[in-house]
């Protein structure tokens, strides 16, 4: 009876220990609905303010609110609603950040008819990285017409943003979107698109983060 309990102890102890290797980590909330602490503006202009619990952006010109912590390996979670009419929006991930510039990894946030939503750009450098050509190439066409339906037009859509070594993948509403191998950056800040878009206000709600131990 006693070998049992010991070997029923080492399973526990072993998987235990196999769950923490293989980054079995709690997830945290970026935003308590009360307080922007984790985060910051690096611009000079732009409006952020809290809503009922949401994080709401508005300006006259492009900005990124970001965290103020950098990632390296993690998943990240967050909602997003566009606002009505011409929008598009982004969530950076593993970017770098200076005053009045934030450049890096960016999930597509597309309002428009085009359905790129979920694809990777590399803002402020390399531009779109997959699909590689979305704008009337054969790759772009095949993304619309299959993980660009993922997207719901004036509702809210859920990205999960998968960064594991050189491994980044983008989800929308649970449909993989983005599958792609990039050694560029290897951590960063995650930050809040706005486009610039005049009077359209940009809401965001429940961000949080599994930090993937190693």
């Amino acid at each position: 009876m006693f070998r049992k309990l010991c070997l029923v102890a080492a399973v526990l102890l072993l998987s235990g220990f196999n769950a923490w290797c293989e980054g079995d980590s709690e997830w945290k909330s970026l935003f308590d609905g009360k307080n922007l602490d984790a985060w910051e503006n690096p611009y000079t202009w732009g409006e952020v303010t809290i809503v009922n619990g949401e994080i709401h952006l508005k300006a006259n010109r492009k900005f990124f609110l970001c965290t103020k912590e950098k990632f390296a390996d993690f998943i990240f979670e967050v909602e997003i609603l566009l606002p009505e009419g011409k929008a598009n929006s982004g969530v950076m991930f593993r970017c770098h950040k200076e005053k009045n510039k934030v450049f890096g990894y960016q999930a597509e946030v597309d309002g428009s008819e085009r359905k790129w939503s979920g694809g990777l750009y590399d803002e402020g450098r390399r531009g779109w990285l997959s699909p590689k050509k979305p704008n009337n190439s054969e790759s772009g066409t095949a993304f619309r017409e299959n993980q660009g339906k993922a997207f719901k037009r004036n509702d809210w859509n859920t990205y999960s943003i998968h960064c594991e070594g050189n491994k980044l993948k983008i989800s929308v509403n649970g449909t993989l979107c983005t599958d792609y191998e990039d050694k560029t950056d290897t951590e960063g800040y995650i930050g809040l698109q706005h486009h610039g878009e005049k009077g359209q206000t940009y809401r965001f709600r429940n961000p949080k983060i599994k930090v993937i131990r190693k």
